[in-house]
């Protein structure tokens, strides 16, 4: 009984430690909601803070847009553990709802394969500015 106790325990220990070993990486937030945004006004640009939170450097590979018209930046260099980085993402701001995917690829022990998909959503208006020189419509004096 002693002996069966003593190799669960050190099992359990063996993938304890296991688990916790490798970069990590953890975001501010996953979805950035641009709300409602007037496409002149506004740059399109956001940014994904993420931190390290393991215990080896961690590497962004890559990170692909599910359009063209989103444009992500992400750190080449390794981030140290507890080093902070950010994926930057510029939106092209098309004129309708915004639903986009970001695909950050990585070394990141605590995410299935390595990969985390970022989203950005909203919606782009174009503001109809009135000209001074068209005149007002009115109606006829009676």
């Amino acid at each position: 009984m002693m002996k069966k106790l003593f190799v669960f325990i050190t099992v359990l220990i063996g993938l304890t430690s296991l688990a916790q070993k490798g970069p990590k990486i953890e975001f501010k937030e996953e979805t950035i909601n641009y709300g409602e945004v007037e496409k002149g006004k506004d740059d399109g640009i956001r940014v994904f803070e993420f931190t390290n939170t393991g215990d080896e450097p961690l590497l962004i590979k890559n990170a692909k847009s599910s359009c063209g018209c989103t444009v992500p930046e992400w750190p080449k260099d390794p981030i140290a553990p507890g080093a902070k980085g950010q994926i930057k993402v510029q939106y092209n701001m098309n004129p309708g709802p915004i639903s986009k995917t970001i695909t950050i690829e990585s070394n990141a022990t605590n995410k299935p394969d390595g990969m985390v998909p970022l989203r950005i959503k909203g919606t782009v208006i174009v503001k109809e500015e009135v000209s001074p020189l068209v005149k007002k419509k009115t109606l006829p004096n009676s």
